[in-house]
Parts: structure tokens; C-alpha cells; sequence
């Protein structure tokens, strides 16, 4: 059994609060010093230790164990496939080495990679910029990382949305009511449907008096939009603040932050934290029922579910991604352990793939990744477009998932024998890192693999051994 590597986690709650390490480190009576080698993984954490760490942060002790750097390890390993660490002989337990006990490093090299990607695929005249084209703009990825990084959970946005929402709440006339009156009264704003250009979903009038929506946009999507725009009039502190405590590098990143947080701004102000957390253990998340109750849409609840970590009153620990019909992810979370790949596309066996194939309705899968963990899969294909005819439609699948031993708090296990081995599907991270030789879906090799073909034998696969 590897030894639980806390050190991530409590970083992140520590500066989630705004504490010192001198100060969390009293309060749990060792020194400043050795809680920093606790942080980086450098030191064993004993039990009673652990139980005041947890106490102290109103969690249970085996929620603080969960590790926040298996993502980075998947990443790395996924980083060291590549050719040009052909002739090293990484193993994967240094890999891990590497993203448990220093995360930073980590996530530097993983940067420095990117950044490798991103100059192999320039222009070859020197004069030129490197291209910005292919899966990986380095921005995005930056992005995705900070996501990661911070459990994608954002305590003072949480704060900011609930003084926002018991405001909008207060005329009792409901949210979209409550909401235009909100901006009546607080910004002098009014909000309206309107005519806008196709590619645009909202602006806001010249004279800075009058919020216009798309009039093709679907309702939830609509309201969504403009309390994303509030954000930008009444969370700026909140997110200035947590873009200033970040790594991110200049140029697009904070930009693209900046979206972000407002969009997780404008999730915690139409899905409150704690009734939200109350109907999604009361509904066992059932994604359909809760956007139902709250007006959300089916992503919009997704992406909501992935952010429930709020110490002492935590969801399930879900992973989330989304990937188009050529298999592009767009969006990769995870807090159940799974590794999503970074540079390459996800596993053909996933469910998140074959949900294109059963449009609208919800695929369930037990997925086995190649280090033995199983997890409780969900998958939906979306269509989304205007509301306007010969409307351009973009055609999406949205993953969901959790580690199986909490798949039974979740609706779409029942009816399923979740011990039953014959419905476990062995699913990979990509094909570079994935030893199954035996996989007939698989792509490319691994990247350890040296073909040894055989005229007078044939296998269905050329990258099986046979004999």
C-alpha cells in the first residue's frame, strides 16, 4: 500500500483561507518547518496528526487523504510517453515520485512540455511565430491547471454569490424576476431579449443602461449569461484576488481565467451551494432532476457538481469531461482520481465517446483504468444551436463520473450489479501510456513498444505479442 500523500490538499485549504503556515501550524501544534515538508509530501503524516488536520478543517479524515495530484501523475506520464524520452528509462514510480512529493516541479515541466509542443509545431522559417493551432494552446492548458490545481472550488466567489443571490431572493418573485430587478435597482441596468448578430449572446447598450440578450438563446443559457456579466460589476474583487494569488503565466491565461471564474461565479448564484448540495444528495444526483429544479441545463448542472468541496460539506468526488465528435476534449476535471488526457485523445472505450451513438440518453459504464481502480462512469451526448432555423448545431459528450465505491449514492447505479466483474470495461488514458496490447481499438503503440511481426502468425492487431 503507497503511503497517503495529503501534502496537495492541505496546501490548497490552507490558502483557501488565507492562512500562514505558521499559523495552521500552531493550531495543530507542530512547526512552521514541518508542516511545509508535510506540504510537499516530504513527511509522513501519523494518525493523530492527520485526525487534527482533518478536524481542523471540518472534513473526515479520509476526504483529506484523497489525493489532488493524481491528474498531474497521469499528465506527466502521458508527457514522458512522447519520443523524445525514447532512450531514458523513466519508470512510472519515479513519475509519481515527481508529482506527489514536489507538485510544482511538476507542473512546471508539464508547462515546459507544453511549451516543447507548441515550438515543434512552428513554421519552419525562424522568423516566424510558433503556431498557436493543434489541441494544446498553452493558455487553455494553463487554465486547466489552475482549475485542477484549486479542486475547482473558489470559497470567496461562493461567498460573493450567496450575498448576491439572498439579494435577488429578497422580492420572493423568483430568480429571473428577482434577477432584473437586482440590476434595476443595484447597477441601473435594465435586461431585455433582443435581435443580436448570430455570434453574440449578450451586449450591453452603448449608453451602459441596457443589458441585451440573444433572443435565440435557450432560457437557461440566457439567464446564465447575464449573471455571468454581474460578475464583472459585483465579484471583480474576489476574482482580482484569486487571479493576483495565481501562477498563471501572462498573456491570454488570466484572461481566460477571468471567463472562468465568472462562469463559476454565475453557476454559484443559480445553483446555490447549500440547497444545491441538499437536492443533489436528496435526488442522488440526478443530473436531469437538478436542472430541472433549478433551471440549469444539463452541462451547467455538471459542471456545478464537480465543484462541491467545501470543507465540511463536500459532494462526491467526480471527474468531468467533455469531448466533440472528433474527439477533441474541450474540458477535463478530476477529483476521482482518473487520469484525462492532456495532449492526445481519451480512450475509444469510454462511454463518453459511445453516448454519440445513443443521442439523449444516459450511458453508464464501470471503467477499469490500467493501474486496477474502477470508477462509475456516466456519459450524455448534447446538441446544442440556436433557437432559429438552419441554425448551425455543435454536437457534444459530456462525462461524468466518481470512484465505484461512492457509485451507489448516485441514481444511475441502480439496478446494476457493480460486483459483478463481466460488466467492468478496461478502459486506458490513451493509447501511448496503455499496456493493453490486446485492445482492438487501440491507435498507436506504447511508447515502450518494439514490434516483433511474424509472417507465419497474424494477430487481429499488429501491436499484440503473440506465442
Amino acid at each position: 500500500m503507497e503511503e497517503p500523500q495529503v501534502g496537495g490538499k492541505v496546501r490548497r485549504l490552507r490558502r483557501q483561507r488565507h492562512l500562514a503556515q505558521a499559523d495552521l501550524a500552531e493550531a495543530v501544534g507542530i512547526s512552521a518547518s514541518y508542516l511545509n515538508l508535510i506540504e510537499h509530501n516530504r513527511r509522513k503524516v501519523t494518525v493523530p496528526l492527520l485526525f487534527k488536520l482533518a478536524g481542523y478543517f471540518g472534513l473526515e479524515p479520509g476526504e483529506l487523504v484523497e489525493s489532488d495530484e493524481t491528474q498531474i501523475a497521469g499528465d506527466l506520464m502521458e508527457a514522458f510517453s512522447d519520443e523524445l524520452f525514447a532512450d531514458d528509462d523513466i519508470t512510472n514510480q519515479e513519475i509519481r515520485d515527481l508529482a506527489f512529493s514536489n507538485p510544482v516541479a511538476a507542473r512546471a515541466v508539464l508547462r515546459l512540455f507544453d511549451r516543447y509542443q507548441q515550438l515543434a509545431r512552428a513554421p519552419a522559417t525562424s522568423g516566424e511565430a510558433a503556431s498557436e493551432e493543434g489541441p494544446n494552446h498553452p493558455a487553455t492548458e494553463a487554465v486547466s491547471d489552475f482549475i485542477q490545481e484549486n479542486a475547482n472550488h473558489f470559497p470567496d466567489l461562493e461567498a460573493a454569490a450567496e450575498r448576491v443571490r439572498a439579494e435577488i431572493d429578497s422580492p420572493g418573485e423568483g430568480l429571473e424576476a428577482g434577477l432584473r430587478i437586482y440590476l434595476r435597482n443595484i447597477l441601473g441596468i435594465e435586461w431585455e431579449l433582443a435581435s443580436l448578430p448570430h455570434h453574440m449572446a449578450r451586449r450591453l447598450t452603448s449608453d451602459g443602461l441596457t443589458l441585451q440578450v440573444s433572443d435565440i438563446l435557450p432560457p437557461e443559457t440566457a439567464v446564465f449569461n447575464v449573471v455571468h456579466f454581474l460578475a464583472s460589476r459585483v465579484a471583480v474583487t474576489e476574482m482580482d484576488a484569486i487571479i493576483a494569488a495565481s501562477r498563471l503565466p501572462q498573456a491570454d491565461a488570466p484572461v481566460l481565467v477571468r471567463n472562468v471564474l465568472a462562469s463559476y461565479f454565475a453557476a454559484a448564484v443559480v445553483m446555490p451551494y447549500q440547497p444545491f448540495l441538499a437536492a443533489a444528495r436528496e435526488n442522488r444526483y440526478d443530473v436531469e432532476r437538478l436542472a430541472r429544479r433549478f433551471g440549469a441545463s444539463f452541462e451547467q448542472v455538471c459542471h456545478r457538481l464537480t465543484t462541491l468541496q467545501r470543507p465540511g460539506a463536500q459532494g462526491i468526488p467526480l471527474h468531468l469531461v467533455r469531448t466533440d465528435i472528433a474527439g477533441n476534449i474541450s474540458k477535463r476535471f478530476s477529483l476521482s482520481g482518473i487520469s484525462i488526457p492532456r495532449h492526445t485523445g481519451a480512450c475509444p472505450r469510454w462511454n463518453v465517446y459511445s453516448a454519440f451513438l445513443r443521442p439523449g440518453e444516459i450511458n453508464v459504464q464501470i471503467s477499469q483504468t490500467p493501474d486496477g481502480e474502477t470508477y462509475f462512469c456516466i456519459a450524455r451526448s448534447l446538441t446544442k444551436g440556436d433557437y432559429r432555423h438552419n441554425a448551425p448545431r455543435r454536437h457534444f459528450s459530456i462525462g461524468l463520473g466518481c470512484r465505484l465505491e461512492r457509485a451507489r449514492e448516485m441514481v444511475y447505479s441502480d439496478g446494476i450489479d457493480l460486483a459483478n466483474v463481466t460488466q467492468v470495461v478496461p478502459v486506458g488514458t490513451g493509447c501511448r501510456i496503455c499496456p493493453r496490447l490486446d485492445c482492438g481499438q487501440r491507435a498507436h503503440p506504447p511508447a515502450n513498444h518494439r514490434f516483433q511481426l511474424d509472417p507465419a502468425m497474424r494477430a487481429d492487431s499488429i501491436y499484440s505479442r503473440m506465442g
